[in-house]
């Protein structure tokens, strides 16, 4: 799946690149909309893209796609056939989410660096924080959509800095994404 599929801004995109972000690109689409049908979209691309992180010595986001298929499973089975009821974290909450995100992180990091991966803090970040923001999103937290704009921007930086171009190309639009979700979260919360 290395084969090279087109070349875009000097950079080749293999095949396994395109195919994962055209079903991510869906996947986190129909989680939009609030839909049962993300996860199975969900499940599929992070299939895909745990092989691609692998091959690129990502190592933290290689790992982070198991726990997205995990999260698709449960997503699944606890959001209703009719879709997610959305709902809202207390601050308390928030605050035990925030302080368990960064102890996360700062602990991660120096392991990524032993073992020799391609980037350290920024792809802890991306692992933890995506981690956090799917729990949420499982749990139709509307915050979820915060969390996926703070971690997909991360993640657009951390691609083009290490010049996979066409799946930060992808992060960019996860992050626009991310906003029209916490919109239509935020609008079916508050009605």
């Amino acid at each position: 799946m290395s084969t090279i599929l087109f070349t875009a801004w000097g950079y080749d995109v293999s095949i396994l690149e395109f195919i994962s972000a055209l079903t991510s690109l869906i996947g986190v689409w129909l989680g939009t909309t609030g839909k049962r049908i993300t996860w199975p979209w969900w499940a599929i691309s992070s299939a895909l893209y745990m092989l691609f992180f692998y091959e690129a010595k990502l190592y933290a986001s290689s790992i982070l796609q198991i726990i997205f298929i995990v999260a698709a499973i449960w997503g699944w089975f606890d959001w209703a056939p009719t879709g997610v009821v959305t709902g809202y974290i207390n601050n308390r909450h928030r605050m035990y989410w925030a302080i368990g995100t960064i102890v996360s992180v700062s602990a991660l990091t120096p392991i990524l660096s032993r073992i020799g991966a391609a980037a350290t803090w920024s792809d802890a970040f991306l692992l933890i924080g995506s981690l956090v923001a799917q729990i949420l999103m499982v749990y139709g937290k509307v915050e979820s959509w915060v969390l996926w704009l703070i971690v997909d921007a991360a993640g657009t930086i951390e691609y083009a800095y290490l010049g996979y171009w066409f799946t930060a190309l992808l992060y960019a639009i996860f992050t626009a994404i991310a906003v029209i979700g916490w919109k239509r979260w935020y609008d079916t919360r508050s009605n």
